[in-house]
C-alpha cells in the first residue's frame, strides 16, 4: 500500500518534530515554510516534561544539553540596578527533580531540523494559498510551487495560522488577547553576566536581559488592552507601541529602547491564547500554537514536541482512519494543554505584577521558591504535600510565545 502523504505547514518546533515521527512511522511528510531558511533567532525556551522523553527517543537529548544555556540565577533589580530578589534556578530544578534544559529557540529548531531533514521534503520560501478537500484527499495550491494533492494537511504554523484561517475561519473567532504584549530583540553583544537573567519590573511592565549563549537578548512585556488596528507584521507600529509603553523607565530601559528603534529583527506580538472546539476539520488538523497557543507562560515548545509525538503515534495506530486518529490525538493532548491555559493568571502575576505591592511581594517571596519547588516535587508523589507555585516563574522567563 502507498504510504500516506502529509503536508505540514510550518517548519518550527511542532512541524519538524511531527515530520520526524511521521517518517519514523512510515508516512511521507512534506513541510512548507514561509521563511526562506531555518529561523536562527528567538528567545530561550524550555524542553521539559513530556518533551524530554520525546527528545530522548529521537536521540537528540545530548545535543540539546550541549547547546543549553548556562543560566543559574534569575536576578530582580530596581531602577538603580540594585538586586531586590533572586531565584537560584539550579536549586529549583534540583528541588523539583527536573531534567529540563533551557536552549535558544534557534538552536532547538536547528537540532530538530537535523533530525528530520533527511526524512522529509522541505519547501522553503513558500506557503499554502488554498485548500480544497474531499472524501479522499486535499488539493493544495501554493504561492509558488505547483499544485499538489495530499492525504492529510497539518497546520503547525503558529498563532497566526494560515491553515487555520483557510480550514476553520477568520483568526478573530479563535484568538483571544490576554491583556499583554511581548517583544524580543537581539542585542548582538554579550551580557555582562553569562549566568544571570536580569529582570526589572515597574507596575504592569517587565524588561529583562537574558545572556542566551553569548549574544544577549532583550525581552519586554507590558500589560495593555487590545490595541485597535494592531498588525503583527507592522514593525514601525511595534517600535512606537514599545517606546510609548516604556517611556521614562529606569535601569537600562533608555539604552534598550534605543536598540529597539535601530533593530531589524524585533519580534512583537500580542500575548494570546487560541481556543477551538475541535482541532480537526475533515482531513485537516492543527498542531502547536495553531491549535492551542497557551500564551507566553505556557511551555509552548514543550507542548509542541509532545503534541507532535502524540499526533504521529495516533496516525500510525489507525492507518486509513484519520478521523479516529485526530480524535485520539486531541483528547490526549488537551489533558496537557488545558491546565496551562487555565494557569496564565498566576504566571502573569509572578512575572509581570500589576502593582508596586505585587512587585514587592514577588521579590520578597523569591527566596522561598526553591523550597516551594521541592514541595511541588513531593506533592506529585504524596498527595496534599505541596504545590509547585514556586516553579512558575522559572518557566515563565524569556520564552518564545510561538512554536
Amino acid at each position: 500500500m502507498t504510504s500516506r502523504t502529509v503536508l505540514i505547514s510550518g517548519a518550527g518546533i511542532a512541524g519538524q518534530t511531527l515530520a520526524h515521527w511521521l517518517s519514523r512511522h512510515g508516512l511521507r511528510p512534506t513541510v512548507v515554510e514561509r521563511a526562506g531558511t531555518q529561523r536562527s533567532s528567538g528567545s530561550p525556551v524550555d524542553v521539559r516534561g513530556r518533551a524530554v522523553e520525546v527528545a530522548e527517543r529521537m536521540g537528540i537529548m545530548l545535543k540539546l544539553r550541549e547547546a543549553s544555556t548556562d543560566v543559574t540565577d534569575l536576578r530582580f533589580v530596581n531602577a538603580s540596578g540594585k538586586r531586590v530578589g533572586r531565584v537560584n534556578v539550579r536549586a529549583v530544578r534540583r528541588a523539583s527533580g527536573s531534567r529540563e534544559v533551557e536552549i535558544p529557540r534557534g538552536d532547538l529548531a536547528a537540532i530538530l531540523h537535523e533530525a528530520s531533514r533527511d526524512h522529509a521534503e522541505f519547501l522553503y520560501g513558500d506557503s499554502i494559498a488554498t485548500l480544497s478537500q474531499d472524501e479522499h484527499g486535499v488539493d493544495v495550491t501554493f504561492t509558488h510551487a505547483a499544485p499538489r494533492r495530499f492525504d492529510l494537511v497539518i497546520g503547525a504554523d503558529g498563532l497566526h495560522s494560515q491553515v487555520r484561517r483557510l480550514a476553520f475561519g477568520p483568526e478573530s473567532g479563535f484568538v483571544r488577547h490576554m491583556g499583554m504584549y511581548v517583544a524580543t530583540t537581539s542585542l548582538d553583544t554579550p551580557a555582562d553576566n553569562q549566568r544571570d537573567v536580569v529582570l526589572h519590573n515597574t507596575p504592569g511592565r517587565l524588561v529583562s536581559v537574558h545572556p542566551s549563549r553569548g549574544r544577549a537578548l532583550a525581552f519586554f512585556v507590558f500589560r495593555s488592552p487590545a490595541v485597535p488596528g494592531f498588525d503583527h507584521r507592522d514593525s514601525s507600529q511595534h517600535k512606537r507601541l514599545l517606546t510609548e509603553a516604556f517611556a521614562g523607565g529606569g535601569w537600562q530601559v533608555p539604552e534598550l529602547l534605543g536598540r529597539v528603534r535601530a533593530a531589524d529583527d524585533l519580534f512583537f506580538d500580542s500575548v494570546s491564547q487560541v481556543r477551538l472546539d475541535h482541532w480537526s476539520h475533515g482531513r485537516v488538523a492543527l498542531l502547536g500554537d495553531a491549535a492551542s497557543c497557551v500564551s507566553l507562560f505556557g511551555d509552548g515548545s514543550t507542548l509542541a514536541m509532545a503534541g507532535a509525538d502524540t499526533l504521529a503515534a495516533a496516525l500510525a495506530a489507525t492507518p486509513g482512519d484519520h478521523r479516529s486518529a485526530f480524535r485520539h490525538y486531541e483528547a490526549a493532548h488537551r489533558e496537557l494543554v488545558g491546565p496551562k491555559q487555565r494557569g496564565i493568571g498566576r504566571a502573569a502575576a509572578l512575572i509581570v505584577p500589576a502593582t508596586r505591592p505585587g512587585i514587592l511581594a514577588r521579590d520578597l517571596g523569591s527566596r522561598l521558591w526553591p523550597l516551594a519547588a521541592a514541595g511541588g516535587w513531593l506533592g506529585q508523589r504524596l498527595p496534599g504535600a505541596g504545590n509547585a507555585t514556586g516553579r512558575e516563574i522559572v518557566h515563565a522567563r524569556s520564552t518564545s510565545p510561538t512554536t
